[in-house]
């Protein structure tokens, strides 16, 4: 904690139902780092927001009706009471609401406290490409020094599979995962024909049509800054 602590100003803390724990909770009010945790739902919780969990008045929309609730709860098991976001989703077909709560020692709105947690699904998914992608758990030297630079190795490669993505692929593909980037078009062979003048590489179409491969070329050409205009 004290190296995170040297490096940045403020952190952040969010994860699932597993750390929903109170020793979690007081060691990360000692150490003044902001969270948002999953809080597994229970009696007392639900009958908090019992006047959300009346079926809305009307014909059933044809949208997801969301509403949050905003609250301090105390456990048996707590010394302090702590603030607690509870968000109740009405989804179209469905009879019963979907409900979740997540403590917190956040400040902001409950929308935002909601969605700050969300984004630890996506982080997640992050790493999960990383490690299918890119196999950055690969860590098996023996050293933690030469773990560490093998890690950072992978996150680079990963920073440049992500550009590639985000920055110089054409509309078609724009969805694709660096797993499929790397197998349809990194790891994908070619024939080398060398001539006089130049050096051809002959690539088959399947994975990447000819069309679709000029406009990635094009894509990364134009990534470049223009040049400087020539002198009057």
């Amino acid at each position: 904690m004290t190296r995170y602590r040297d490096k940045v100003s403020r952190l952040y803390f969010r994860a699932d139902a597993a750390f929903a724990n109170p020793d979690v909770y007081e060691f990360l009010e000692a150490e003044r780092i902001k969270y948002a945790i999953r809080l597994p739902a229970n009696r007392i919780l639900q009958d908090r927001i019992g006047y959300l969990l009346r079926r809305p008045v009307g014909r059933p929309p044809i949208e997801v009706r969301r509403f949050y609730a905003n609250f301090h709860y105390q456990a048996a098991s707590w010394k302090i009471p702590r603030r607690v976001i509870a968000k109740v989703e009405w989804h179209p077909g469905e009879l019963v609401p979907r409900i979740g709560f997540v403590i917190t020692n956040l400040s902001r709105l409950a929308e935002r406290v909601v969605a700050f947690y969300n984004q630890r699904g996506t982080a997640e998914q992050w790493i999960k490409e990383g490690k299918n992608a890119i196999n950055w758990t690969r860590l098996s030297c023996r050293s933690f020094a030469a773990n560490a630079v093998r890690l950072q190795l992978h996150a680079l490669a990963y920073n440049l599979g992500n550009f590639l993505r985000t920055l110089a692929t054409p509309e078609p593909i724009k969805d694709w995962s660096l797993t499929s980037l790397k197998e349809k078009l990194i790891k994908i062979g070619a024939k080398l024909i060398s001539h006089g003048r130049y050096i051809a590489f002959q690539m088959a179409e399947v994975a990447i049509p000819r069309g679709l491969f000029a406009d990635i070329l094009r894509l990364i050409v134009e990534l470049r800054p223009p040049p400087d205009p020539a002198p009057a």
